[in-house]
């Protein structure tokens, strides 16, 4: 951590030179004689980078920014606030704690954090950030969480761990190929507290995480803008089935739906045998990624499309419905389909025979910011496109 870059004169640097090519400031002959051109562009670039991402840390003076890669992989503000509510007790350790997002936020919950990092300078970093944003019940050590919670007594009212998937690992993988090895520690673990909450990536499957996992109280499924963030897994010492899971939409206006592990094979979906009716619903990330496509239905009143077709229709507008709702223009059937001349929309696939890259060339559809078109199968219908007017993003 080159302290010399929160000197004043290099802090105006970087607020004045923001909009610029941070290649070129990078390649140019920095103006300060102990900061390199490189760390320059590199504040810049990770601060432009915090500007939606974390607000705070933006708006503030002298906030230390580590490198751009961390910002990318650190929790939004948007996350963290919504983890912090998921806190018990008065003390808590973020065992790989990173650039100091969550256990920031975890502070405000908590009497007392402890972050804890390997990387000595991300470390500092995340100090002394917490110090300019007024955070002063987090203490911080530097090194293997893990191997500190093996040697000390103390135990914690909940423990947060974001273990990070190894490089090897392919789009599916395992708990057990993450870093740390939470499935290996797990004992030790809930011998320290009782409630651990694991953050994982989002392609972690359900099903997989549970098989490895024991003591899982409640899965949380957290997207922004129809965009699955993070998988959070709460597990507790004196945990009774059955899992709750909780699929949780942060966009201008939060929305939830909450379920119980065993509902879903237990519901009956009702599948359209008629026309469509006055409205489509399309279900959040969120929602999808939970599996639960008979609870949709049967949560909001839906009929769905088909048994495969994850796209809902209903007389009525609810904008409770976590996910997005189409006004329905006209159903133009596959033969029908054949004889239109011009097509106008933003093209969406669900369980259709094609692509929507292909489907845009072969019937030379134009963009449209309002209108959609969407290629889909009933159960009457059989393939058919809808279109339709968007009235709910998110």
């Amino acid at each position: 951590m080159n302290k010399r870059i929160l000197d004043q004169p290099v802090q105006e640097y970087i607020n004045n030179h923001l909009n610029d090519d941070v290649h070129k400031i990078a390649m140019a002959k920095s103006p300060f004689g102990d900061v390199e051109a490189k760390e320059l562009a590199s504040q810049i670039a990770a601060k432009n980078k915090s500007q939606r991402k974390l607000p705070s840390w933006y708006a503030a003076n002298n906030i230390y920014y580590p490198a751009l890669l961390s910002i990318e992989q650190c929790s939004s503000e948007t996350t963290a606030c919504y983890k912090a509510e998921l806190v018990k007790g008065n003390s808590l350790i973020d065992l790989t704690g990173g650039f100091g997002v969550d256990s920031l936020y975890f502070a405000k919950k908590t009497a007392t954090v402890t972050h804890c990092e390997i990387n000595a300078e991300l470390s500092e970093i995340a100090a002394h950030n917490a110090q300019v944003l007024g955070q002063d019940n987090i203490s911080f050590f530097t090194g293997d969480g893990l191997a500190w919670l093996q040697e000390t007594n103390a135990t914690f009212d909940t423990i947060y761990i974001d273990p990070a998937r190894r490089s090897t690992a392919g789009k599916v993988f395992m708990l057990k190929d993450c870093t740390p090895n939470v499935i290996e520690d797990l004992d030790l673990l809930l011998a320290k507290s009782k409630r651990i909450i694991i953050k994982t990536a989002p392609l972690l499957d359900l099903s997989a995480g549970l098989k490895e996992l024991k003591n899982v109280a409640e899965i949380h499924i957290v997207s922004t803008k129809n965009e699955v963030k993070e998988l959070l897994w709460v597990l507790e010492k004196d945990t009774v089935a059955p899992v709750k899971i909780k699929c949780v939409t942060l966009n201008e206006e939060d929305k939830h739906f909450t379920f119980l592990k065993g509902e879903e094979e237990q519901t009956e979906s009702p599948i359209l045998t008629g026309p469509l009716e006055t409205y489509l619903y399309e279900p959040d990330a969120a929602l999808l990624k939970s599996g639960a496509f008979n609870l949709i239905a049967k949560t909001y009143g839906l009929k769905k499309l088909d048994t495969q077709t994850q796209l809902y229709t209903a007389a009525v507008y609810n904008n409770l419905f976590p996910g997005r709702i189409f006004k329905i223009n006209r159903v133009i059937t596959s033969g029908e389909l054949k004889k239109e001349k011009q097509l106008n929309g933003n093209v969406i696939v669900r369980n259709y025979r094609d692509k929507a890259e292909n489907l845009v060339k072969k019937y030379k559809i134009k963009p449209d910011q309002h209108q959609f078109l969407l290629f889909t199968q009933s159960r009457t219908d059989g393939y058919i496109v809808i279109d339709a007017r968007i009235i709910q993003h998110y």
